[in-house]
């Protein structure tokens, strides 16, 4: 009888069921896998998205027009900048302001040529006034005549303006002492046609540095100014040396001394005339002939006879002044003592000039009245008092 054999337990080696080791291992492998894939993938969902979820990138691309046919210019050949993205984009640069191109300079404007003397014979002054005698009259001293520093016995020694050290004597053809500068107020009557002037009102402005000078009289109404004398010049060896003169009322007109031509030239086209030696003008005048009397009052007593050319703004004519006696005037500023010079008309057009110069102020005109052929007038006088020269 045939005997049953149990049946064997498997080998170990067989694959037929893995062993418990194999399956811990599997379990722990695909466990690890699982952990891995997890903690790198990145969540479709969460509170806060991804860093790089905020970063977007675009890139500009240039699309070059059709080619043309026709060649191309020159500067349109170049080939456009290579596109790159807005943030790296240089920022560009400002553009250089143009420049303007530079105008054409102006061509120069040749100076006016110096008026022609026309070919009809100048216009002089009467001979006869000319050779004027002066009666009584001590003729021009020299410099090596002339009385030491310039005065004359009772001359002032200064004027009022004796604080200015330019006030002083020219010693030269003739002994003069020009005052310094010095500023007088006048209140004046007038008559104008008809109408009598009143409320006028004026000033006589006199500046001067020792080498020039300039010296304004005005005298205004309340609606028109009545005169407006103007004249500048420099200060030579002979006094004052006018070089312009000018009146005006609604409009200027003036007349210039032409020294190196030996003229006088009228801004309103009057036929030139002339420079005669010392010639003044109607604003000048009255400083030189203070000037003169203040350096040497001796030299001229009553009667004597002054002639000087005096300009005017159309003509040019030899001025006849006649000294006086001292006189008391009575002004709105007060008492003064004053010589009187008087320039009488010699035509029937002619302005008469009267001046009152005070020696106790250097000769300075005090009073001035100017009376026109046809009667009309103007009568300035000193309003406001000047402290009185000292005596040298």
């Amino acid at each position: 009888m045939s005997t049953l054999d149990a049946p064997s337990a498997p080998s170990p080696g067989l694959p037929g069921r893995p062993s418990w080791r194999v399956l811990a291992g599997l379990t722990l492998v695909v466990a690890l896998a699982h952990m891995l894939v997890l903690g790198l993938a990145p969540t479709a969902i969460g509170p806060e998205p991804s860093p790089l979820a905020n970063k977007f990138i675009t890139r500009t691309i240039v699309i070059a027009p059709p080619a043309s046919d026709k060649p191309a210019a020159p500067a349109a050949t170049s080939a456009p900048p290579e596109a790159r993205p807005p943030a790296a984009v240089k920022p560009r640069r400002p553009r250089a302001p143009s420049v303007p191109r530079p105008k054409p300079a102006p061509e120069p404007v040749a100076s006016a040529p110096a008026p022609d003397t026309p070919d009809t014979p100048v216009e002089t002054p009467d001979p006869t006034a000319q050779a004027a005698p002066d009666a009584g009259a001590k003729p021009p001293e020299s410099p090596a005549s002339a009385p030491p520093g310039g005065t004359g016995e009772g001359a002032p020694g200064a004027t009022a303006g004796a604080s200015n050290p330019t006030s002083g004597n020219i010693v030269g053809t003739q002994a003069l002492r020009i005052p310094g500068s010095v500023t007088l107020d006048f209140e004046a009557t007038g008559q104008v046609g008809a109408s009598p002037q009143r409320g006028v009102f004026g000033e006589l402005v006199w500046l001067q540095d020792g080498s020039r000078y300039d010296g304004r009289l005005t005298l205004k109404a309340v609606f028109f100014t009545l005169l407006n004398w103007h004249s500048t010049g420099r200060i030579g060896p002979s006094g004052l040396e006018p070089e312009r003169y000018s009146e005006s009322r609604k409009a200027e007109v003036a007349s210039h001394f032409v020294r190196d031509q030996g003229q006088i030239i009228f801004s309103n086209n009057a036929p030139p005339v002339p420079l005669l030696a010392n010639a003044q003008d109607r604003m000048s005048v009255m400083m030189q002939l203070g000037g003169l009397l203040a350096a040497t009052p001796g030299n001229y007593p009553a009667g004597t006879r002054i002639s000087i050319q005096t300009v005017g703004v159309r003509e040019a004519e030899v001025w006849v002044f006649v000294v006086g006696d001292e006189e008391k005037i009575s002004l709105p500023a007060g008492e003064f003592t004053a010589r009187k010079l008087t320039r009488t008309p010699r035509r029937d057009f002619d302005r008469k000039l009267e001046l009152w110069l005070a020696p106790a102020y250097g000769y300075l005109p005090v009073r001035i009245k100017q009376t026109e052929a046809n009667g009309d007038f103007a009568d300035a006088q000193l309003r406001k008092p000047l402290p009185e020269a000292p005596a040298n």
